[in-house]
């Protein structure tokens, strides 16, 4: 979800940047059509994070677009060509994104395209391969912004952004009167990731007669977060719900409200603690323990598909399920609707990939089944909410789904 997110937040800004830019000729000899000489491999390109505030994120797509290309390519690859991906760091610049999709397009003329991390690149992204008739498939970028934008060359395979708190607030709603909170506290980074999913659940919590006492929106452009995690702390909410795009975000707010002996009985954070092993040594498997975070995939999922992701992402890697970061999963799943379209269409043609992903087909995938509507989200996934459980990933909400975990509530207090 994922997600699945920070940056230079202003979408105006990045509006007109992708307006400036289009200026560049957009037709250098790339093409949608996508015909490959016999014996050539398919060239994939995509733009990600590999440096910059998003680095923790980008790296882990990386690995998930890799895993799908070997695993496909020991398959035969697609439709007989072997998968050679290109893959270039935009430094997590939402200015340098665009630059690389159309260099990517015209100069390296790539025949397919996948998607950048956050949201926030995802949209100045989707317009500028929407410019030459290119498809873009991503697993990041689900914020109602992108759908609204009257693009429909851009699908996202994961959860849509503002569901997912949801799971969380109707647990918070349904707790005994006894049990339920009396006192929440807001606070959210200044993103398209992170906004859309507060209103949804505070309209939520509200009904259930939860008092907001704190509701802040910070600028992306902090990078000392004490200040505002000292005035949540002192608001002494009982909840505290964070709006987090990353792990050094959630991991400052934890050491602040730590040092201010301030320990709500339930904490979620948007995005961060799904980042698998890369959380729990950015905080410690102590200081984790009870920390929540919403998602649609976790490492200990059933499902076949991503059963078998994991086991050869462990292989590969190294580590537990617990802690594959869930953007490899999404990544992953880029890969499979692009193999999925490229052989119902016969071919590597973008319009007609387009035109497929907007049939209404349904897709399998490591996230579960993919099912675009007429905006081009996926609206199959079920909402989770998961919880650290010492060094443990697992699933706790809906409380009704047979695989949940009882949640750790109230939340340990902090220990070193």
């Amino acid at each position: 979800m994922r997600g699945k997110r920070k940056l230079f937040r202003a979408l105006s800004v990045t509006s007109v940047l992708v307006a400036s830019l289009f200026t560049v000729a957009t037709s250098s000899g790339a093409s949608s059509s996508g015909s490959i000489a016999k014996g050539q491999p398919v060239l994939i390109g995509a733009s990600l994070s590999l440096t910059g505030e998003f680095s923790a994120d980008g790296t882990a797509f990386q690995a998930g677009y890799n895993l799908w290309a070997a695993d496909q390519n020991a398959k035969g690859g697609l439709l007989g060509h072997q998968i050679k991906l290109k893959i270039i760091s935009d430094a997590s610049s939402p200015t340098q994104v665009i630059t690389n999709y159309q260099s990517l397009i015209s100069t390296d003329h790539v025949n397919l395209t996948f998607g950048p991390f956050s949201s926030l690149l995802t949209l100045p992204a989707a317009k500028a391969v929407n410019r030459y008739g290119y498809a873009m498939v991503e697993g990041a970028g689900g914020a109602p912004s992108i759908f609204q934008s009257g693009l429909k060359n851009v699908f996202d395979a994961a959860l849509p952004v503002a569901d997912g708190l949801v799971p969380f607030a109707k647990w918070i709603a349904s707790l005994p009167a006894s049990q339920r909170p009396k006192t929440i506290a807001y606070v959210t980074s200044n993103d398209p990731f992170t906004e859309p999913q507060i209103p949804v659940a505070a309209k939520i919590i509200k009904a259930a007669g939860v008092k907001t006492v704190y509701n802040k929106v910070f600028a992306a452009e902090v990078t000392d977060y004490t200040p505002i995690a000292d005035e949540v702390a002192a608001a002494n909410a009982q909840v505290v719900v964070l709006g987090s795009v990353d792990v050094p975000t959630v991991s400052s707010f934890m050491q602040a409200f730590e040092q201010a002996h301030y320990n709500p009985k339930a904490f979620i954070a948007t995005a961060g603690p799904d980042q698998g092993t890369t959380f729990l040594k950015a905080v410690g498997s102590t200081y984790a323990n009870g920390v929540m975070v919403p998602n649609a995939w976790f490492g200990g999922s059933k499902n076949a598909e991503s059963v078998k992701m994991v086991s050869e992402y462990i292989k590969k890697y190294g580590g537990t399920a617990s802690g594959v970061n869930a953007d490899v999963a999404e990544a992953y799943a880029v890969g499979q609707v692009i193999t999925a379209a490229v052989k119902a269409t016969g071919g590597f043609s973008n319009a007609k990939i387009i035109t497929y992903l907007h049939s209404g087909v349904t897709i399998q995938s490591v996230l579960g089944a993919v099912k675009f509507n007429s905006l081009g989200e996926n609206n199959q996934p079920t909402a989770f909410t998961f919880q650290w459980q010492g060094t443990k990933f697992v699933e706790v909400n809906p409380t009704t789904d047979p695989g949940a975990t009882k949640i750790l509530y109230p939340k340990p207090a902090w220990k070193a």
